[in-house]
């Protein structure tokens, strides 16, 4: 038995003298919590900042009301754009949903209130297909809005919001003389309590129960127009995206292992520089992440029905970027963890982080604010961006050049950092 404890006791003390992976199996799980918790977790909330595109081809005082409304939402980033603009956005991924606010809206929705026979105007909603989870959260916040808008016009609304009302009403001749009569007297009577509410000073009269949706929606997902969105061409993005990272973390910790057992030593025998055998790992690793990104898309393509619907060249450059950043990525955690322990978990966490920071798992858009605008300057976000860009979105090379310069660009500055920080000798 003392024999047994003995060797219990050397595994524990030499697992505890090693600070740096003590350190992050500890730090690990308290960050990737504290993200999760701050994410998803507490009571039910709006999201923030939802990149959202309004075309208002009504321009009624009722449209224009919606919009402000929306505008002063906290979930709304509202755009107010012309049509091809908006729809453009979408396509490109930099707004989620594109509304357009059909002509008449304003007079169609105030009449559809009351009336459940009433063609109802109809909201064209072109969506984000890759976002769909957001078309139903916008749907409900537009339902919100309009509903407030449209009821707040007609009962609780200006003199000149009811009397344009009163006289659509009047002027309508499809309508049934007895109904248009009971409508006409519902509107007298709510000027008349307008006019009480203003002398009294009291609050708005509440909506009645019983009314109707004033308007319907039509949804529209925007796609390069060739085909259909196939979802699995932004999972194998995401994916890939994750996988290659992980590869990157077992290239940092292989040179380590090969630095524990002397091998370093005898390369530094021969007459080559630091740079060269760092650099060398860099290319072969930037090679290996290549042929497995290649691979991985080979299967999607062929099992998935993925498509690489836009640029070839644009592709090939994304994977070769994001491949030589993993390289440059892996040989810095190294150097910084200097020991495999170490590395592997100070590798698990900023893996996962980047991750889960570039909407790998979940929507950017269920992010704080200031978490989405943090999120543009993550690799992995400008990674998943490109090879979205160039599959289904089917956008052009200039699409991909901006994420493909600033990989590289990092790439580049990781690598020389790396250089410096590496030791020989552990």
């Amino acid at each position: 038995m003392s024999a047994f404890v003995a060797l219990v006791r050397k595994d524990v003390r030499l697992y505890l003298s090693n600070r740096r992976a003590l350190l992050m199996s500890l730090v690990a799980p308290v960050l990737i919590g504290a993200f999760m918790g701050a994410v998803l977790g507490g009571a039910p909330a709006k999201p923030a900042a939802v990149p959202f595109a309004v075309v208002d081809l009504d321009r009624s005082d009722i449209s224009q009301r919606i919009i402000a409304a929306m505008s002063e939402d906290g979930a709304f980033s509202v755009q107010q754009l012309p049509q091809a603009q908006a729809i453009d956005l979408v396509r490109k991924g930099k707004v989620s949903v594109a509304a357009i606010i059909p002509q008449g809206f304003g007079a169609k929705a105030s009449q559809a209130l009351f009336r459940r026979d009433t063609a109802k105007p109809q909201i064209d909603l072109h969506f984000d297909p890759s976002q769909a989870m957001t078309l139903a959260m916008i749907k409900g916040l537009l339902t919100q809005h309009i509903m407030q808008v449209v009821s707040a016009a007609s009962f609780g609304g200006d003199a000149q919001a009811i009397a344009y009302l009163r006289d659509n009403v009047a002027r309508n001749a499809s309508l049934d003389a007895g109904l248009r009569a009971d409508l006409l007297n519902m509107y007298k009577s709510v000027e008349q309590v307008q006019r009480q509410r203003h002398s009294n000073g009291t609050a708005d009269v509440a909506t009645p129960p019983g009314l109707a949706m004033p308007y319907v929606t039509h949804d529209f997902e925007v796609t390069n127009g060739a085909r259909n969105y196939n979802p699995y061409a932004h999972s194998f993005a995401s994916m890939t995206v994750q996988f290659i990272l992980l590869m990157g973390v077992e290239l940092g910790v292989g040179l380590l292992l090969m630095r524990r057992m002397g091998l370093w030593q005898r390369l530094r025998a021969a007459p080559l520089s630091r740079a060269t055998v760092l650099g060398s790992r860099i290319a072969a690793g930037t090679i290996v992440a290549l042929l497995l990104i290649g691979g991985i898309f080979a299967a999607a393509i062929l099992l998935f029905g993925v498509r690489i619907e836009g640029s070839v060249l644009g592709f090939v450059g994304v994977a070769a970027t994001f491949a030589a950043l993993t390289s440059s990525l892996g040989l810095l955690i190294a150097a910084v963890g200097r020991t495999p322990e170490a590395t592997r978990g100070m590798a698990i966490v900023l893996t996962l982080l980047l991750v889960m920071l570039g909407g790998a798992w979940v929507p950017t858009f269920v992010f704080p604010e200031w978490l989405q605008s943090a999120t543009r300057y993550v690799p992995t976000r400008w990674a998943i961006d490109g090879f979205d860009a160039v599959t289904w979105r089917a956008q052009g090379l200039d699409a991909v050049l901006w994420p493909m310069a600033a990989m590289l660009g990092l790439s580049a500055v990781l690598s020389a950092v790396a250089v410096y920080l590496f030791r020989w000798e552990e």
